[in-house]
């Protein structure tokens, strides 16, 4: 009865054995930490708000009239604000009451899971990609926190050159003896210059094109997979809780609670394969626009920094108008290519 209920649906179910490593993928913490977010902050009861004063009027019962008189405050039935008020109680001790079982039944699922005395639904090839994703997201941030650093390595040179050609022309100006001397050298420093800050505006659009890939375009489709991994533990929770009520005995009682748990499983059932093509569709189009951004971006750096060191000035900057960045004009009080990081 139970296979008929809940059906395959391209899962399986991955029993967990011993210490609870046999037949599982590896598996991130984030699940855990969400799960605990959860316990910790509770339901959400701040959408409505309870009428003060609806269940009595003063402490001791009576409404002054006046400097020593007093009238005892009558007894009236119940009115329009009583019954909202008493309305909106009972939602909100809902929302509490099903956001405890459901905060209970998932926790044990997810103790059962880690001590190996329960089942997960595994989708092999989705968790694989999944798992990559999370390596691939790690590796791209490494070289995020390189180019940064590049960045600011070629910042630092541009203005020690920099200095060093203002120096050398202000003592081809000042040494009778050496003129032209200081003058090659102030012009080759000015001319490195100009090349670096080209570099610097390469690498700089290469920082922001993977810090855009890595923060967003990566960062939302892993917030998708971990609303995924939160419908996935509910989905085996409530199939958890369907079974051992199959199982059980069947009275007028138990026939009724195994009817409501099979219409509760359906809807996580529903969520959770939602989510699963959600994340599927996600990685698709992830990977699509992260071959194409990396193809522009690595094309770029190449290009860009073999110029460069080969003293080309000429293809340096047809790098920059190839992939269309432009550089801000000299005086611009715009921040700086470091500072724009």
């Amino acid at each position: 009865m139970t296979d008929g209920i809940l059906g395959k649906a391209a899962t399986m179910e991955i029993p967990i054995h011993g210490n609870g490593e046999a037949g599982r993928l590896p598996e991130d913490d984030g699940l855990e930490q969400d799960l605990q977010q959860v316990m910790v902050s509770g339901p959400n009861l701040n959408e409505t708000s309870i009428v003060s004063g609806g269940y009595g009027g003063s402490a001791d019962g009576l409404i002054p009239t006046g400097p020593g008189r007093q009238q005892p405050h009558s007894a009236t039935p119940a009115g329009p604000g009583d019954e909202v008020a008493r309305g909106i109680a009972g939602e909100k001790f809902d929302i509490v009451k099903k956001w405890g079982i459901n905060t209970y039944k998932c926790t044990k699922q997810l103790l059962s899971e880690r001590f190996g005395r329960g089942s997960r639904t595994v989708d092999l090839e989705l968790e694989l990609q999944i798992e990559l994703l999370r390596d691939t997201k790690r590796k791209y941030e490494s070289i995020l926190q390189l180019g940064r650093a590049l960045t600011a390595h070629l910042y630092s040179l541009l203005q020690t050159q920099h200095a060093l050609g203002d120096a050398f022309a202000d003592l081809s100006q000042k040494s009778p003896r050496a003129p032209g001397e200081f003058g090659y050298n102030a012009e080759t420093q000015k001319l490195l210059c100009k090349n670096g800050e080209t570099l610097l505006g390469a690498v700089n659009f290469f920082v922001s094109s993977i810090n855009t890939l890595v923060t967003k375009t990566m960062e939302d489709t892993l917030m998708t997979v971990k609303q995924y991994e939160a419908a996935r533990l509910e989905y085996d929770a409530y199939r958890t809780d369907l079974e051992e009520l199959s199982l059980g005995p069947r009275d007028a009682g138990t026939l009724g609670r195994l009817e409501s748990a099979q219409a509760t499983f359906q809807t996580h059932r529903e969520k959770y394969e939602k989510l699963r093509g959600d994340v599927a569709i996600k990685l698709k189009f992830l990977e699509e626009n992260k071959i194409k951004v990396m193809h522009k971006q690595l094309l770029l750096f190449h290009n860009a920094v073999s110029a460069y060191f080969a003293g080309n000035q000429q293809q340096l900057e047809q790098t920059l108008q190839q992939f269309n960045i432009k550089l801000r004009p000299p005086g611009s009080e715009k921040p700086s290519w470091l500072e724009e990081q």
